[in-house]
């Protein structure tokens, strides 16, 4: 916590390297420089904005968004040498209110003497309460503090909309596998601040299997890259690593042993699980059965609810399924049941059929049309009252108000089907209509037997009252 530039005169020279060697691996490959920084082309290459910010030296407040070991806070202190303001840096869960207005009314002293206008750093910063956000509003606005704030949350759902308006927010993406293996060379060759003291001997497969691991985490690449190393030459010189002449060869067999189990980065709150949930549901519904079990894979290997994913299947088998295959909800209701009473990993059998399934069944929202055309009518007309014919008649007073008394009993007429109007009196809307598609098919042919029928109907009564 505090002034970057300041706290450097804490330390000799020589202390300063004792405190760089004692550094892992990936705190001392931070890049120094602009130019030394990899990855996030979309907003640092050529012409791009924060490029243009940072060349022209007119920093506004900035927040960075995105996962681990990407490069938010490297880019944080390449930023800390390059501008000409004084830098402070605070750890948003160890940092309290009074943190921040210390460093708030030394920004302001600073710039009431004329001098560098204040960049503060805030990591975490989704960490801060609304209490300790609010506090920045109203420097951050007038300009006397520049903010840059890191976070692997959505900022527009995890810090004050005040805050996020006075800043710009840059979306740090996942480093690809190309940018994690130039990294990883680097840190092979470099003799001062990485491992090219030692005599390495690191082949490429290796090094890829690492970059493909690490799933675009510097952090956890080059930390494996240095377990690797270290570990190997231990071996080598049975010394614990001090004879730095000893051949070290880092191959794909010590690749795979120096770093863990690949793990699949989740969030089941965050922007992740509602990623993955639309990409699990669009697939389906797209008639995609191999990117829907993608999909259920990632969600599953994340460690996500099977009763969520459940729900997920069922709501795509009535939404987009509908009576083009009624099944489709049989089956989403079975994988329900299933996977709450046998659990994981057999239950992924039972999401896997039922997702599959409804990915290549035949499509119609036929029927969630015509609930939300329905609904609508509900909520913004007038309120209809049930037909008379239609009301409840069960009861003795009913049949003395006459109350059902001209309902007709369709298992009385041709085909089971009586003509009458179901709908409120001055409705008429047509909110099922049903597409040429799988069942659905026949669900069409058949109302259109019933509407012609009550066409008939309709011409017989037209015939009656000419006689008449």
């Amino acid at each position: 916590m505090g002034e970057t530039k300041s706290s450097t005169t804490l330390f000799s020279g020589a202390e300063q390297a004792n405190l760089q060697a004692a550094s892992p691996l990936a705190v001392r490959m931070r890049p120094r420089r602009l130019d030394e920084f990899i990855g996030q082309h979309h907003f640092l290459g050529p012409d791009q904005l924060l490029t243009r910010m940072l060349e022209a030296d007119r920093l506004s407040s900035l927040i960075f968004y995105g996962p681990p070991g990407v490069g938010k806070t490297s880019l944080a202190a390449v930023i800390a040498n390059r501008t000409k303001a004084t830098f402070s840096s605070l750890n948003a869960p160890a940092a309290t209110v009074q943190d921040i207005r210390r460093i708030i009314a030394q920004a302001r002293d600073r710039l009431a003497v004329g001098r560098a206008r204040t960049v503060l750093f805030i990591d975490e910063i989704h960490r801060f309460n609304r209490a300790q956000q609010d506090v920045l509003l109203d420097d951050v606005e007038s300009g006397v503090l520049i903010l840059i704030g890191a976070t692997t949350e959505n900022p527009f759902f995890s810090i004050n909309s005040p805050l996020v308006s006075r800043s710009t927010v840059f979306r740090f993406e996942p480093l690809s596998e190309e940018d994690i293996l130039t990294l990883l060379e680097s840190a092979v060759k470099d003799a001062e601040r990485g491992l090219g003291r030692f005599d390495i001997e690191a082949e490429k497969d290796a090094l890829k299997f690492l970059a493909v691991m690490c799933d675009g985490d510097a952090r956890k690449a080059l930390t494996a890259l240095e377990v690797g190393v270290l570990s190997q030459l231990a071996r080598e010189t049975g010394k614990n690593g001090k004879d730095k002449s000893a051949k070290i060869k880092f191959n794909l067999s010590v690749a795979k042993e120096s770093i863990q189990q690949k793990t699949i980065a989740y969030d089941g709150t965050g922007d992740t699980h509602y990623d993955l949930a639309s990409a699990l549901q669009k697939s389906m519904r797209g008639s995609d059965p191999d990117a829907t079990v993608y999909w259920l894979a990632r969600m599953l290997a994340g460690g996500e609810d099977t009763r969520f994913i459940a729900r997920r299947i069922a709501v795509c088998a009535a939404e987009d399924v509908g009576n083009a295959d009624p099944m489709a909800t049989v089956l989403a209701a079975a994988a329900v049941q299933i996977s709450e009473f046998v659990g994981l990993p057999e239950a992924q059998l039972a999401l896997a059929q039922a997702a599959v399934y409804v990915a290549c069944a035949p499509k119609s929202n036929a029927s969630a049309s015509a609930i939300w055309k329905a609904m609508s009518d509900v909520k913004n007309e007038p309120i209809r009252h049930v037909p008379k014919h239609l009301k409840d008649s069960h009861y003795q007073a009913a049949k003395k108000a006459g109350v059902g008394a001209d309902y007709k009993y369709p298992h009385n007429f041709k085909e089971g089907f009586a003509p009458q109007h179901y709908l409120p009196e001055g409705v008429e809307k047509k909110y099922y209509v049903p597409k040429g598609r799988g069942h659905e098919k026949n669900v069409k042919q058949y109302l259109q037997m019933l509407q012609s029928l009550i066409q008939e109907s309709k011409h017989d009564q037209g015939r009656v009252v000419q006689k008449d």
